[in-house]
């Protein structure tokens, strides 16, 4: 299990230095925020740089997992497919080769040409990045049983946009790269629960000397009765401590939620409620204590958007619950069951990437009370 854990924030670490990279260096944030013209594109490069960034960064943390255990290979899944079509129509598969330099010479195909960026992409892609340890007990989940959901670059659209001084409400941030996260979470293959789970922060802070971000990240781990995360280990002062008996709830929202949610949610949170861009980084605020519940009632959130989130509030003693489910259960009277997320099964007859949606929307708590504060006003609700 430490092994694990300590590859899978590996991983991220270097997911997160690719993210930075690709803002921070000028031959990668150049293509980055790019839109040419059609009629002035090289019909070799491949123009979408915004999505070879997700797809690099994932096939980074396919490629160092699978190949530090083999076992999970076949079992690591992703948000992006890692083809592309150039405008002379040539498909390319991009991938981490065994080599810099053939990483690098596979990365100039697909930027047609473009050796500078290619040379930066691929040094990035094969850093060795050094994790301390973590403190943690011997393995005791089987590989076997195991299974890999990546959310390579969650909230892509602030990261495109690049907003960098953003001012947080309440320790809560609405918009900018500090919305941005890398996400990689395992689950049983059996029961479809999440197991453990790594959230990295890639833009966290902004040195103002140097102009450069620093990131950070958390882990959580949660088996049966083994129960551990790395703030508990932490002094970390962004972790805030729960919200004290009788206070107003603090909820964070999506700007899009429906109305009806909204005025419900009103009533629970002294009409207040925090909104944010990512569903990585709303989950990410309940983790630390920044608010009490994150509420979605839509079905556009993903199992790779919920997985590793998921895994570290259960190892708090929280959750991630299929918000219909749990509406549907009070509807029949059975309000003690609170249906959680799952991530081993698609959604029969659906297709593409809605084969793994959140269909129900979801609620990520700290604490059951919580949750069945805000089940309360929205039982009324036709969701």
């Amino acid at each position: 299990m430490s092994e694990l854990m300590c590859a899978l924030i590996r991983a991220s670490e270097k997911a997160a230095n690719i993210a930075r990279s690709c803002r921070q260096e000028e031959a990668l944030f150049s293509l980055l925020i790019e839109e040419k013209k059609e009629g002035e594109k090289n019909k070799k490069f491949v123009t979408d740089f915004k999505t070879l960034a997700d797809v690099l960064v994932q096939e980074v943390i396919k490629h160092d997992i699978g190949k530090e255990f083999p076992d999970l290979g076949n079992y690591i899944f992703g948000e992006e497919s890692n083809e592309f079509t150039n405008g002379l129509g040539e498909t390319i598969r991009v991938k981490v080769c065994n080599t810099e330099q053939d990483t690098e010479a596979l990365l100039g195909t697909v930027l047609g040409g473009n050796g500078e960026a290619a040379r930066s992409l691929a040094c990035a892609a094969h850093l060795d990045v050094a994790v301390s340890n973590l403190g943690i007990a011997a393995d005791k989940i089987p590989l076997d049983n195991l299974g890999v959901w990546v959310d390579p670059i969650d909230s892509t659209f602030q990261y495109i946009k690049g907003v960098e001084d953003s001012v947080p409400t309440g320790g809560v941030y609405s918009q900018g790269l500090q919305c941005v996260t890398v996400l990689i979470g395992v689950y049983n293959r059996h029961s479809g629960t999440p197991v453990m789970g790594v959230i990295n922060q890639p833009f966290a802070s902004l040195d103002d000397a140097t102009q450069r971000w620093t990131g950070r990240y958390y882990w959580g781990i949660s088996s049966g009765s083994y129960n551990i995360n790395s703030l508990q280990l932490s002094t970390d002062s962004a972790v805030q401590p729960p919200d004290q008996q009788g206070a107003p709830l603090s909820v964070v929202l999506s700007t899009g939620e429906a109305a009806s949610v909204k005025e419900a949610i009103l009533q629970v949170c002294g009409g207040r409620p925090h909104y944010a861009a990512g569903a990585g980084y709303k989950s990410l605020c309940v983790v630390l204590g920044l608010v009490d519940l994150y509420v979605f009632s839509e079905d556009t959130t993903f199992r790779w958007d919920c997985c590793s989130p998921h895994a570290i509030l259960r190892s708090m003693g929280g959750g991630m619950a299929d918000l219909q489910e749990c509406l549907r259960a009070r509807r029949e009277g059975r309000p003690e069951e609170q249906p959680e997320l799952l991530y081993s099964q698609p959604i029969p007859g659906a297709m593409g990437p809605d084969r793994w949606a959140n269909k129900g929307g979801l609620i990520a708590y700290r604490s059951q009370a919580h949750l069945q504060a805000v089940l309360e006003v929205l039982g009324p609700l036709s969701l």
